[in-house]
């Protein structure tokens, strides 16, 4: 099946062939015909499957049918997304997409000045990007019209509700007109989905391309038993005897994180770090590196967990276990996109045997494990207590269901820079070019 069967234009379908896609995936062959069709949408899908361009190609096919009225300026569709990342990485696609069509679009979110962004609004947006914190900061300030919303998309709703983002997408929606299209996408569904899409959505289509808190099969998955202050040494012994020249380390806290990048750095390894406390021009100094090649290892807390998309990304390191069993389904995700193969290698001490036995239930298998020789664990090593508020991601609101992984406010005025060039690879939402990423952050 081709992107034309779909009932998507040749203005699209263009913009889709030069970004090097022939071909949808799975997602995108349901969620398109279904978002056309301009009912709601409940859709459950993997990380890394191209859900992407699975609501923005049928977002810009229905706003391209009817030109927005002259003088109008109010926003059309409006997509919140959990990060500042994801937000960049989401108007990225909607530009390169739609850069045949006469629509514009830009994305806003904490970690910037504010005045850029409400410029930009003042002269009209038809699809806007957003974060929920940033987007509260215009709706207070009077700055951004939302009566005239067509459509409205929840990307990545799980983490939207995992990060404490409930009251605020609440408050933004009272001020969306009743009648509009709604999509919600979501890697996992949870009881607080379910709820949310009960009252959210109104007789929708269901889709869901894998099985429920899966991890993606593509992905070869492993366990390095290790005491905990023999982490750091065995890290840096698997980057340097198996040669990894772009690894995504995954840390629980930002303290530990800018910890290992200095004990990296003695041991001759190139390694940067983004969290919350990071400013966003070193998020996006770190990112850009990271994308191009140019950095051999980026330590992320789980701030980066949906926001980092990288082609052909060969190894996502989990440093420590993440508090939230769903956070490690997000964070190996990162690796094994669009098919490619992947490897997710978890280094666990005695501390977080428990932790391992919570993400072994959530996708329902046991973890291969392997004793690296030299690192042998102490098998009369005891547990001690792991602090799972310790702060991954920055932000004042902690997290009520679950331990926080913390965003704070966010929104970006200034459009991202252009995508660079692509490529062939397959449509997973993700052209490349290198943008401003995303939490909350003020």
């Amino acid at each position: 099946m081709s992107f034309t069967e779909l009932g998507l234009s040749d203005e699209i379908v263009r913009a889709v062939t030069e970004q090097g896609y022939s071909t949808p995936t799975p997602i995108q062959k349901q969620a398109i015909p279904a978002v056309l069709s301009g009912g709601d949408l409940l859709a459950g899908a993997q990380t890394g499957t191209g859900k992407t361009a699975g609501f923005t190609l049928p977002i810009l096919q229905r706003l391209a049918k009817q030109a927005r009225a002259p003088g109008a300026k109010q926003v059309r569709a409006l997509i919140l997304t959990p990060t500042r990342e994801l937000a960049a990485q989401v108007e990225e696609s909607v530009r390169v997409y739609g850069k045949y069509l006469k629509l514009n679009s830009t994305v806003i979110f904490g970690g910037v000045g504010i005045n850029p962004q409400i410029a930009l609004l003042k002269r009209g947006v038809d699809i806007l990007v957003a974060t929920p914190g940033r987007l509260l900061d215009h709706m207070q300030q009077g700055t951004i019209d939302l009566s005239r919303i067509e459509i409205l998309v929840l990307d990545e709703a799980d983490r939207m509700l995992d990060m404490g983002f409930i009251r605020d997408i609440r408050r933004i929606l009272a001020a969306l007109p009743k009648q509009r299209q709604n999509l919600l996408f979501s890697a996992t569904f949870s009881d607080e989905i379910k709820t949310l899409a009960d009252s959210l959505l109104n007789s929708p289509a269901m889709i869901e391309v894998a099985r429920r808190n899966s991890t993606v099969e593509v992905i070869a998955q492993k366990i390095h038993p290790v005491d905990r202050n023999r982490k750091h040494p065995l890290l840096s012994h698997l980057i340097k005897s198996n040669q990894w020249s772009q690894v995504l380390v995954f840390t629980r806290t930002k303290h530990g994180a800018n910890k290992l990048i200095d004990q990296l750095g003695k041991d001759g390894i190139t390694a940067l770090a983004i969290h919350g406390n990071k400013s966003q021009s070193a998020r996006t100094k770190a990112l850009s590196e990271f994308k191009d090649g140019s950095l051999q290892v980026l330590v992320a807390t789980d701030i980066a967990a949906r926001g980092i998309d990288i082609d052909q990304l060969p190894h996502v390191v989990n440093y420590d276990l993440p508090n939230v069993p769903e956070d490690y389904v997000h964070r190996i995700g990162r690796t094994g996109r669009a098919g490619a193969s992947g490897e997710a290698v978890s280094l666990v001490c005695v501390d977080e045997h428990d932790m391992l036995k919570g993400i072994e239930k959530l996708i329902k298998r046991s973890l291969p494990q392997e004793v690296i020789p030299g690192f042998e664990p102490d098998p009369n090593a005891r547990p001690q207590p792991i602090q799972l508020r310790s702060g991954n991601g920055g932000g004042n609101r902690q997290q009520q269901r679950k331990p926080a992984t913390g965003q704070s406010r966010t929104a970006t005025g200034q459009k991202p820079a252009p995508a660079q060039g692509t490529g062939g690879r397959s449509l997973t939402g993700k052209p490349s070019g290198v943008h401003r990423s995303g939490g909350r952050g003020r």
